[in-house]
């Protein structure tokens, strides 16, 4: 039954960890990386699909992503999605193969970036944080339920903030990380 509880709390905290090394793929820094554009959707055949379902993305250099979509009749519909999407890039087609620039960003970008990072972290923190106080909530049941003993509570509490304090590590690691590499000129 405890032990249930901390594999809840791990796959959860896990969970919210994953959502924000989903968020900073997906913000745009001063390189080309194909996590840029996956979060985009193309019409397909009546439906919404990710880019990367109808097109290989690869990146060229530092500064270029190429976007090569499977049927030539594509070509024009996946330009006109980056072209529209909140990234701020400007395609061009040559072909078959559609090359991304990544313009340079400014100083006053990268702080802007950084104090959006910064925000993403700490709503991540705040989940984990909510993990927490929902697994330490549902121990107290336990212990009012008289289904653990006191020392099994004491015991849970301190495993459960260990699986906390080990979160909010990755967290802060995974920021410093993502600020390095958005001050990176």
């Amino acid at each position: 039954m405890v032990e249930d509880i901390q594999k809840d709390a791990e796959r959860r905290m896990g969970k919210s960890v994953q959502t924000l090394e989903g968020g900073f793929r997906r913000l745009r820094t001063g390189r080309a990386h194909t996590g840029l554009l996956e979060h985009i959707l193309v019409e397909y055949y009546g439906s919404e699909v990710p880019i990367s379902q109808v097109a290989t993305l690869t990146a060229e250099d530092a500064r270029t992503l190429t976007v090569t979509p499977w049927e030539k009749e594509m070509v024009p519909i996946v330009e006109k999605v980056i072209l529209t999407s909140d990234l701020g890039l400007t395609p061009v087609s040559a072909g078959t193969v559609i090359r991304v620039p990544i313009p340079a960003m400014t100083e006053e970008r990268r702080k802007d970036l950084v104090r959006v990072v910064r925000n993403e972290a700490e709503a991540s923190r705040v989940a984990v944080r909510n993990v927490r106080r929902d697994v330490l909530g549902d121990t107290k049941e336990l212990l009012n339920d008289k289904l653990i003993t006191k020392d099994d509570d004491h015991r849970v509490r301190d495993e459960i903030q260990k699986i906390t304090n080990r979160y909010i590590d990755n967290i802060n690691n995974l920021l410093k990380d993502k600020e390095a590499e958005i001050m990176e000129v």
